[in-house]
């Protein structure tokens, strides 16, 4: 991995670090997959303006509020303001399709500006993966319901807490602590201690009736022919 990735050893265990091709490699990858989801997903089967205006503005506000983090956890994951919310927002506005490519494509940008990569296939279930999960959220978009927002969200929260879970039970099960005495245990624990938080704080703000008619407004806009 010398040519897109460089070893760095410490008493933690063996690191990766992305060489510049490295992060060449990811930023034309995340290019590629934004524009064959734009191709595959756009309404009506072609380019769509206002889909990938609004899709990029949630990435960026989600790429953004990924950085304010109110609880940091020792071990990688953070409670952030409201982060995932952005990205499940494209699922929820335009279906699987596109909240998939587009969560896809921010689990690159993660990827990109903050990696911890310790091998390849952690490298994509931490980040391409688990976060790409988030746009199961598209699942529950035809959803005839005033709670359909509140469902996309908990399905892609779901989805990425799975993804998280499963590699801190198969790529970090060293560091569970000893009092645990599962590996399975403390990564269900950790993982959603972090993520559940986040999710409760999302769900309360979004059921606020203001807070749920603005996101009902940004809907007909984002969905407006």
């Amino acid at each position: 991995m010398s040519f897109f990735a460089t070893a760095v050893t410490d008493e933690w265990g063996t690191t990766y670090q992305l060489t510049n091709a490295g992060f060449t490699i990811l930023v034309i990858a995340m290019l590629t997959v934004l524009l064959i989801g734009c191709a595959l997903f756009g309404r009506k089967k072609k380019f769509n303006a206002r889909q990938l205006a609004f899709s990029a503005m949630a990435i960026a506000l989600a790429f953004a509020t990924s950085f304010i983090k109110i609880i940091h956890m020792p071990m990688g994951g953070s409670v952030t303001l409201f982060s995932m919310l952005f990205i499940v927002l494209i699922g929820y506005w335009y279906g699987t399709g596109a909240g998939l490519t587009a969560a896809v494509s921010y689990g690159f940008l993660q990827l990109i500006t903050d990696p911890y990569i310790i091998s390849l296939p952690q490298m994509f279930v931490d980040y391409i993966f688990a976060f790409g999960a988030l746009g199961l959220s598209g699942i529950c978009s035809k959803t005839k319901s005033r709670y359909s927002l509140i469902l996309c969200y908990l399905v892609g929260v779901l989805g990425r807490y799975a993804f998280a879970f499963l590699s801190g039970w198969i790529f970090f099960a060293t560091y569970t602590p000893e009092f645990f005495n599962s590996a399975v245990v403390y990564s269900l624990a950790y993982n959603g201690s972090y993520l559940g938080l986040e999710a409760l704080i999302t769900l309360i703000l979004i059921a606020l009736p203001p807070v749920s008619k603005a996101l009902t407004y940004v809907k007909s806009l984002a969905v407006k022919e």
